[in-house]
């Protein structure tokens, strides 16, 4: 990812230096990474990786962030990266190792518990691009879209629903899948110092 924007910045502008807004962006390689709960700590001073829904709620209050019931982990940790890092990561910023509660679809992290395979790039306060292992166990894949059902049940309007084609289709057989999603409207917003999406899109005219 970090190798294409680049050479599409140099392509564009012959240059990774691009005048977005108020700010000059360096594409240059490597961009910066933090961890979700490096990132939550490096911008708050406060490390939530060991805590439970109980006390991120309330951490969320004391940072003033726009908490309620109907949100569980995952929405919980959301809210709080929304509201006090993304606006802050400017230049081009690698976000990684998502807490399993904030991925339901990704692949659990081969090496730390809690975790799950998957990074977004954020440039200039915005996400540019997800990306994650695919999970391939219908074992897991179901527990996951259940508690989705529960925090749906709560109130959480963003919740999955459970999709039972979807788990039939990985019981026969997913093989190892990565995903990449790059908004393009976005990138080119970003490219061409366009303030409105209205200014990118093609359609409609």
């Amino acid at each position: 990812v970090e190798e294409m924007v680049e050479k599409i910045a140099i392509d564009l502008n012959g240059s990774t230096d691009i005048q977005v807004g108020e700010h000059i962006i360096n594409f240059k390689r490597p961009w910066k990474r933090y961890t979700m709960f490096e990132a939550i700590q490096h911008f708050t001073g406060i490390d939530i990786s060991q805590m439970d829904e109980k006390q991120l709620f309330e951490t969320g209050k004391k940072l003033n962030v726009p908490v309620d019931e109907t949100m569980g982990k995952g929405k919980l940790i959301d809210e709080i990266f929304g509201e006090n890092c993304e606006a802050k990561l400017i230049q081009p910023t690698f976000i990684t190792d998502y807490p399993v509660e904030m991925s339901p679809l990704a692949k659990k992290h081969r090496s730390q518990a809690g975790l799950v395979e998957r990074f977004e790039a954020i440039v200039n306060g915005k996400e540019i691009c997800n990306a994650y292992s695919e999970l391939n166990d219908p074992i897991d894949q179901r527990e996951r879209f259940e508690q989705q059902l529960e925090l749906g049940k709560r109130g959480d309007e963003e919740a999955m629903m459970l999709d039972e084609d979807f788990l039939r289709a990985i019981e026969v057989g997913l093989p190892p899948t990565s995903g990449l999603g790059i908004g393009i409207d976005r990138l080119t917003m970003i490219m061409t110092n366009s303030a409105s999406i209205q200014d990118v899109i093609f359609f409609p005219q």
